[in-house]
């Protein structure tokens, strides 16, 4: 697989498969300080002279110059009081990055899909074992998928993502915008990997689908259920969807290199990612309340907050001639996928990473630990490593819980 296929891969799966990371720009450290955050704003915290607040920005100092990446904004929280928030490197030539500034998160979209159908489940509005075909008739399999299959990506569908045609087409139109029509297309829904509920692929196709079903069981649109199950009650002011490639001001700019030359992708059309409604910007500060309220199940029973964690994948992912090694991957307690999250040594995780754009959200419920980590790439990171955002979290758990690091 080409460094460019892979740069597209949701990082869910690379985790997953323990692969690295996508990478930012070269320039001067320039850290971003500022006072407490107050109410809705998202500001630095004040530039530390020691504690573990020094030493968190020591590792993202460190890691952003031995990454060679462009720009790192952080933010670390215990029991929803700020550790350390900051940014290092520039946004734009001349610009600072900040921690107000909106960047793209990807799949974090997809882990409050799965959080609002367990919220659902709890309500006795549908069963995770219900079939898909009484709400989308018309998918191939329907009769044969489950919600629960769709939700931790145990369906068997092909991921749109890793088919070539697909990749080929994305990388010559960037700017191009997508509907969830046009990559399914690719995702030859006729054909499945397994029998569904037997194995484990990821497929970006099952949250397309997903977000779809959610549409058609609340007769909502995803983007206004989002605002209304997630946004709200975990107080994400500067969360939001976007139907165009905007992005609310400010705007972390993203540079990549995955069509071969260095070229900003900021307003490359993001539509492909995900179902639409759930193709979403936040800031930092809200990438690490999401991480705390969904991985603490802040928002749904305590008997879905265990199928959060483990729906049943643990000791699925055997490859098998149709589904090889990296796309069927294996499900263990330590590491495993749950209901749209990851579940890697007890941490909850999402970490999206795609088109110069890489971010991780963590929370360790034990804890009650959120490290969010956002960063950019430059000419010189290097494009085998998949999310240097997963390095840095990792660095900075074996920082903060030695006895329980992210790995």
């Amino acid at each position: 697989m080409t460094h460019k296929r892979t740069a597209l891969l949701c990082a869910a799966t690379l985790l997953l498969s323990s692969a690295p990371a996508l990478a930012g720009t070269a320039a001067s450290a320039t850290v971003a300080t500022a006072s407490m955050s107050h109410g809705h704003d998202c500001a630095a915290s004040p530039t530390p002279t020691g504690g573990r607040a020094k030493a968190i920005l020591d590792v993202i100092e460190r890691d952003r110059r031995e990454l060679k990446l462009r720009a790192v904004v952080g933010r670390v929280t215990q029991h929803g009081r700020d550790v350390w928030t900051g940014a290092v490197g520039p946004s734009m030539t001349g610009v600072p990055a900040r921690p107000d500034m909106q960047f793209r998160v990807g799949s974090v979209g997809i882990a409050f899909m799965g959080t609002i159908l367990l919220q659902l489940v709890d309500e006795k509005r549908v069963s995770l074992d219900d079939r898909i075909s009484r709400w989308l008739p018309e998918i191939p399999h329907a009769k044969e998928i489950t919600l629960r299959e769709l939700a931790d990506t145990t369906s068997g569908y092909h991921d749109y993502v890793t088919n070539p045609a697909f990749v080929n087409e994305l990388e010559a139109h960037p700017f191009r915008h997508w509907t969830a029509k046009d990559v399914l297309a690719y995702a030859h829904l006729h054909d499945l990997l397994y029998k569904p509920g037997t194995n484990f692929s990821y497929s970006h196709g099952n949250f397309v689908l997903l977000g779809a079903a959610l549409e058609r069981i609340t007769h909502t649109r995803l983007d206004r259920l989002l605002e209304q199950r997630i946004y709200r009650p975990l107080g994400l002011h500067a969360t939001s969807n976007s139907y165009t490639p905007d992005i609310p001001t400010p705007v972390l700019h993203a540079f990549t290199s995955e069509r071969g030359k260095y070229e900003e992708s900021t307003f490359w059309n993001p539509s492909w990612t995900t179902a639409p409604g759930a193709v979403i910007t936040q800031n930092i500060c809200d990438l690490a309340r999401a991480g705390a309220g969904i991985g603490s199940g802040r928002t749904i029973s305590r008997k879905s907050y265990k199928t959060l964690l483990d729906p049943g994948t643990i000791g699925l992912g055997t490859p098998t001639k149709k589904c090889p090694p990296g796309v069927c991957l294996p499900q263990t307690e330590q590491v495993h996928y749950g209901v749209s999250v990851l579940v890697v040594n007890g941490w909850v995780v999402q970490n999206p990473s795609f088109s110069g754009y890489a971010a991780v959200m963590a929370y360790l419920p034990s804890e009650d630990l959120s490290i969010a980590v956002s960063v950019t790439y430059s000419p010189k990171t290097d494009q085998s490593v998949q999310n240097p955002g997963n390095n840095i979290a990792k660095d900075l758990s074996h920082l903060l819980v030695p006895n329980q690091p992210l790995v």
